[in-house]
């Protein structure tokens, strides 16, 4: 097996936090740089701002750095995430003039066709081609011909940095991921059914149709054009080939590090803080106590309302309040990032001097304003399905739509601080190429329920049988036309649960996570690695 003696890693989320390849690429660090040293480095975007998680290092390759040409600004530093690994933080905006003649370069030589960009694509494909000719110039500077060097993009934003060295630096073996593909993600957000008519799908139709054709065009021929093609999960795989015509060669799944999970003494006590937080905030936005037994369910990750399954969890909530038969008080959170206007004022203060509450607050299930709270459909679906968060009601559901990095003045608490606070959560997902979401819950120790239709839900079901939570996971069938039984399934999981002991589903949690740690999965990637570098020598000889 061919080993790459430099790898270079490239994303839109390297030291920017937006969604889960943050969590690829960050908690992967550690094992890659146990391997390779500062011969793995991470290229990610300079968005002007100094990111918490990044640490300049102005030594880091100062003699390269020396030698960039004006018009290449480059930080270097260290992600302050396990293994620290070393970064490149590159200001693209100073590229922006050459657009045209890289758009028109990318359709003469790879019929990449951009006429119909709009929104972030030329952002997206400035950041690409800035890191590649970043990639050129390291590679120059250091004399890494007679070396192994390995590219990889990922995502359509990353794209045109795969075809920019194919064509310039072609001794580099360049790898492309797509986490999920731009026209599949569209069919499933615009309410389309995307697998029972998965193989009556044209995907340059689709994308037309959807008014995507530009990114479709670039991650379809960067996948056709990439010395190794990946995607994170088998059902993506099969996504990728209907509509991008091109079959991954190597899937690679996302693991996790444990690292990021305190135990023992320090996780009862992360458990304990989290919960109470969490009541404070309800007890006080609700104006009635919670139990000491309450049993608290949440839902988490980026706002795709229907992709996501937040609709299935409001649902849920709704069949388990009007059943009548609770046996335990439930507060359900819905911790999904939205457009937030600001803080509550009302709620921050009367937390800040511990107002003893005896009555709802105005809009009782929300922690932060909105902008166009009238059109949210988080909102409207609570309202319509008729939730009071009345002292009454033996399930109260709480809206907490701001990004939980520890600085939100309600909560003030990250997510993974607030997270060993829940009994369960759910994540009932119709769209989901991997799910970092429920794999963290179960590194954490919280049962979780996800669905056959998210990557993570499919790979479990090869660790454990997914059929009951009592194995910590319970992996739910979801199809096109069953969604009401999806609802069913997962109250009936949830009230089976709710009378379980819980802590050896706990330890059943554990042990699924561990079989996802990246020490196990990182031979994918060395896999991956090995077939770039054979297909680039072939590449190469013609």
């Amino acid at each position: 097996m061919i080993k790459p003696d430099y790898i270079f890693e490239s994303s839109w989320e390297v030291c920017n936090k937006v969604g889960g390849i943050y969590t690829v690429l960050s908690s992967k660090a550690r094992t890659l740089r146990r391997d390779f040293g500062d011969r793995i480095l991470f290229i990610g975007p300079d968005l002007n701002h100094n990111p918490s998680d990044f640490q300049e290092d102005g030594m880091l390759f100062c003699d390269w750095k020396k030698e960039l040409p004006e018009n290449f600004k480059v930080k270097t530093g260290r992600w302050k995430v396990p293994g620290e690994p070393a970064v490149l933080l590159v200001s693209y905006r100073t590229f922006f003039d050459r657009r045209d003649s890289l758009y028109y370069e990318m359709w003469n030589s790879f019929r990449v066709n951009s006429s119909h960009a709009y929104g972030d694509y030329d952002e997206s494909c400035i950041f690409a081609y800035s890191a590649g000719l970043v990639i050129e110039h390291f590679y120059n500077f250091y004399k890494l011909a007679d070396k192994k060097v390995a590219a990889l993009f990922n995502e359509w934003m990353l794209g045109m940095g795969v075809l920019y060295l194919q064509k310039h630096v072609p001794a580099i073996a360049t790898l492309f991921t797509t986490h999920a593909t731009t026209t599949g993600r569209s069919i499933a957000g615009n309410n389309k059914p995307l697998y029972s008519y998965m193989h009556s799908y044209n995907g340059d139709r689709m994308a037309q149709e959807l008014n995507v054709e530009a990114k479709h065009s670039l991650e379809k021929q960067a996948a056709t054009f990439a010395d190794c093609f990946t995607t994170v999960s088998d059902i993506t795989a099969l996504e990728c080939k209907q509509l991008l015509e091109k079959a991954p060669d190597v899937v690679t799944p996302n693991g996790f590090e444990m690292d990021f999970v305190p135990e023992g003494e320090k996780y009862t006590e992360l458990r304990e803080k989290a919960r109470k937080r969490l009541l404070t905030v309800v007890e006080k936005l609700t104006g009635s106590p919670v139990g000491k037994e309450a049993f608290l369910i949440a839902t988490s990750g980026r706002y795709e309302y229907r992709n996501k399954g937040i609709d299935v969890f409001i649902d849920t909530m709704d069949r388990l309040r009007k059943s009548g038969g609770l046996k335990r008080e439930i507060i359900a959170f819905i911790m999904v990032p939205a457009w937030v206007h600001a803080a509550r004022a009302d709620l921050k203060y009367i937390i800040e001097n511990d107002y003893n509450m005896t009555a709802p607050m105005q809009t009782p299930f929300l922690t932060h304003w909105l902008n166009n709270m009238q059109n949210d459909r988080v909102m409207n679906f609570i309202f319509s399905a008729g939730f009071t968060n009345m002292a009454a009601d033996k399930l109260r559901i709480i809206f907490i739509p701001c990004y939980l990095d520890g600085h939100d003045q309600i909560l003030n608490r990250t997510y993974y601080e607030l997270l060993p606070g829940m009994d369960a959560t759910v994540f009932a997902s119709y769209y989901e190429p991997w799910g970092y979401t429920p794999l963290e819950s179960l590194a954490f120790g919280v049962p979780t329920v996800t669905t056959d239709l998210a990557g993570f839900g499919r790979w479990a079901g090869t660790v454990v049988s997914g059929n009951r939570i009592k194995e910590g996971v319970s992996v739910i069938k979801r199809t096109d036309d069953n969604y009401f039984e999806v609802v069913n399934r997962i109250a009936d999981t949830l009230s089976e649960l709710m009378s379980e002991d819980i802590q050896p589903i706990r330890n059943n949690c554990v042990r699924v996570a561990r079989e996802a740690e990246w020490d196990k999965f990182i031979t994918y990637y060395h896999t991956a690695f090995d077939k770039a570098f054979s297909n680039a020598e072939k590449r190469n000889s013609k």
